[in-house]
Parts: structure tokens; sequence; C-alpha cells
């Protein structure tokens, strides 16, 4: 079983969101430049709307103290997922009834971002096999 402490699970969590940051901006970067200012804001929102819902994620699944009960945790998860889905919705829905924008850079940029996740548990996982060995010893 591999465990995580607290204060590594918030650095891989923020290091996820600041992931999300990074493949938004340069996302927007080439669509402004290859396909201009439209498609360049629809990626840059596209990818905002991701970050910012793993933001509240993050600041509500990993908000608890170190220690707490594991009724506690599994429910701030809950919320922090419920939370994120809503953030998103309402975020979306923004978009679509106030700016005119580029489908396929708007969800190009958004889904780009949720390769951020799965780059983050394959560079996490090796070290926390590692962590998990040591303590076994």
């Amino acid at each position: 079983m591999v465990t995580l402490e607290l204060p590594q699970a918030r650095r891989l969590a923020a290091s996820v969101v600041l992931g999300q940051v990074v493949v938004t901006v340069v996302a927007a970067a080439i669509c402004f430049a290859v396909w201009g200012r439209i498609t360049g804001l629809s990626a840059l929102v596209g990818g905002g709307i991701s970050a910012i819902s793993s933001a509240a994620l993050a600041l509500i699944g990993f908000g608890g103290s170190a220690g707490a009960a594991a009724e506690r945790v599994a429910r701030a998860f809950y919320i922090g997922e419920a939370t994120k889905l809503a953030v998103t919705v309402v975020l979306f829905v923004v978009v679509f009834v106030t700016m005119k924008v580029s489908f396929a850079a708007l969800f190009g940029a958004y889904i780009a971002t949720l390769f951020v996740y799965w780059f983050a548990l394959a560079n996490a996982l090796p070290s926390l096999a590692g962590t998990a060995g040591a303590a076994k010893r």
C-alpha cells in the first residue's frame, strides 16, 4: 500500500494546478499565434476553467489538518469534487452565454489540462512506491 503524507499531497495538488496553468498558457499562446485572438482567448478560458476548478478541489480537499479522521477527509473530498463539478459547469455556462469562442480551442485546452493529472500521477507513483517500500523495511 502506498501512503501519502498531507504536505506531500498538498505539493502534488499544487503541482497539478500549476501544470494546468502552464499548459493553458502554452496552448493559448500557440492558438493566438497561429489562429488569432478569439482562438487564443478561447484556449486561455478553456484551460482556465480546468485550473480554477482543480484549485477549488485542492483547497477544499486538502484544506483540513493532518491527522483528521478518515470520515472528515472523505467528506472534504466529496465536497471538493462537487464544488469542482459545479464550478466547471457554471464557468462553461457563463462562457457560452457571454463570449464568442472557438469551441475546438476551448475544449482542446480544457482536455489538454486534464492530461496533467495523468502526468503528475505517473511521475508521483514511482517515488511513492519507493517511500512505501522503505516504510515496510
